[in-house]
């Protein structure tokens, strides 16, 4: 998805593991800075812990800018390993 503008929102791929990490975190921090506000991450089926690190990033770099990032459809595996990891309450999430 397209997140042109303010209030867009982008989706993560389907995969988020350490391979694919730093193309993710440069492809969201261009959304963020273009005004996204909100990733989805309903298409992600296979992530390790990268994946926390990418979405810990996004939602520095949105405030950085003054903004909030909102994550939706964070897959329930990927939220338990946020909480293993302590990491939980750093996220803005909602299913």
């Amino acid at each position: 998805m397209s997140a042109l503008g303010t209030g867009g929102r982008f989706q993560t791929a389907a995969s988020l593991t350490h391979e694919s990490a730093k193309a993710a975190l440069e492809a969201g921090l261009s959304r963020i800075a273009a005004g996204a506000t909100e990733v989805d991450c309903a298409p992600l089926r296979q992530f390790d812990s990268s994946a926390l690190a990418v979405l810990l990033a996004w939602q520095r770099a949105a405030t950085a800018r003054g903004a909030a990032l909102g994550v939706v459809n964070l897959p329930s595996g990927l939220a338990s390993l946020a909480q293993a990891y302590g990491v939980d309450t750093l996220l803005t999430f909602r299913h």
